[in-house]
């Protein structure tokens, strides 16, 4: 007899989390504020790194991160 698998439907989102510190701290942030009002998050794959600068000095680092989360049908 053949197990089958119940099918499974994901719902991808992009957040942008920041930081004064780091990029690691920027991916963290947004994952931490994205699990405040999603549940049950799987993948985070950060797409893009950058920094807000001012007058010739970082000021702040940006992570863009999509994430997956189960899709409750």
């Amino acid at each position: 007899m053949e197990e089958t698998m119940p099918d499974s439907v994901y719902k991808i989102i992009e957040v942008v989390g920041t930081s004064p510190t780091s990029w690691e701290e920027a991916a963290r942030n947004a994952v931490q504020a994205a699990g405040s009002s999603v549940r049950d998050l799987r993948v985070a794959e950060i797409m893009k790194l950058d920094m807000a600068i001012s007058e010739n000095s970082v000021i702040s680092y940006r992570a863009r991160v999509s994430l997956s989360f189960k899709y409750e049908r």
